[in-house]
């Protein structure tokens, strides 16, 4: 009897990457749900809840990674507290806006967002980090633009809700590259610094009545503490994901969550969606397979010549 050959550990790590990351993105893409769940209740109140209740979820895990030792170096260093309060403040914008587009019936803008949030990335390598663009990154670039031209010309005004996820992102991405510490290190520490103020404003809604948590409806009590699970969850997944994939795989991956938010929009929410936006879309989704045909094809053919 010969036996059973197992798959080489390289194989094993991409598969287990694989499956992280793409839970991530399911969730990501599911979202949309939980954030109509709690439309009704204030906007400030819910990111407040969905920073307080991720700092136990993100504490648990460092600890049980045994990764603390990073983290005390963190905070002894002001210039690296500094850039987490930076980086914290763009995610915190980031949620922000997300949470608040959605409770208003503008899903299909978050939707957009996040597809145009690799193409920025793109332009932000190239004028911040002097990475070099290919013809094919800058033809998709360039229908990216023309498709918030079409938007901005059907709507009389900029699709802000689109360009402000888009760039707030991509600006957290940026910066948040100047932290030298993991990232399950890096996610707690941003969450640790905006406990302070989320804590303190919890408390303030709370004494003058104004709050939600445990004092409203049961149902806003637990929707409350899931804010931290919805948000941390999926982070720490992902983090963890990323690390066993390469950077190809997980460029195309990222298109998963705003296609399921795009469908949710409009086949479940019945959002409008009307032929111009079925145009900028088209754009988008045309420059979107240029830039991933350039990312996996492009270094293959300059390594042949």
């Amino acid at each position: 009897m010969t036996a059973q050959s197992t798959p080489p550990p390289a194989q094993t790590d991409a598969s287990r990457g694989f499956a992280l990351a793409l839970g991530a993105y399911l969730l990501w893409g599911l979202l949309p749900f939980y954030m109509k769940a709690v439309a009704h209740l204030p906007l400030t109140e819910v990111v407040a809840h969905r920073i307080l209740w991720s700092v136990p979820i993100a504490g648990a895990t460092l600890v049980w990674l045994r990764r603390t030792a990073d983290f005390k170096v963190a905070i002894r260093s002001p210039r690296m507290l500094a850039m987490a309060a930076l980086t914290a403040t763009l995610i915190t914008v980031n949620w922000g806006i997300y949470v608040w587009a959605i409770a208003v019936d503008r899903t299909v803008e978050t939707a957009l967002g996040y597809y145009i949030n690799p193409l920025v990335n793109v332009v932000v390598g190239a004028l911040l980090l002097s990475e070099r663009l290919g013809r094919a990154q800058i033809f998709a670039v360039a229908l990216a633009a023309v498709a918030v031209t079409v938007l901005t010309f059907e709507a009389g005004q900029l699709p802000w809700v689109s360009l402000a996820l888009a760039f707030s992102f991509a600006a957290y991405g940026y910066f948040r590259k100047t932290l030298p510490i993991g990232p399950s290190q890096g996610f707690f520490l941003e969450v640790l610094l905006l406990s302070v103020p989320a804590l303190g404003y919890v408390i303030w809604l709370q004494s003058t009545g104004q709050g939600h948590f445990l004092t409203g409806a049961p149902g806003d009590t637990l929707l409350l503490l899931g804010c931290g699970p919805v948000t941390a969850v999926p982070l720490l997944l992902f983090a963890f994901g990323a690390r066993l994939l390469r950077f190809s795989t997980i460029g195309i991956m990222q298109y998963i969550a705003p296609t399921i938010v795009f469908l949710i929009a409009v086949f479940v929410f019945g959002e409008p969606f009307d032929a111009i936006h079925a145009l900028a879309f088209g754009l988008i989704w045309v420059a979107l397979a240029i830039y991933s045909w350039s990312m996996f094809f492009a270094p293959k053919a300059q390594q042949a010549a």
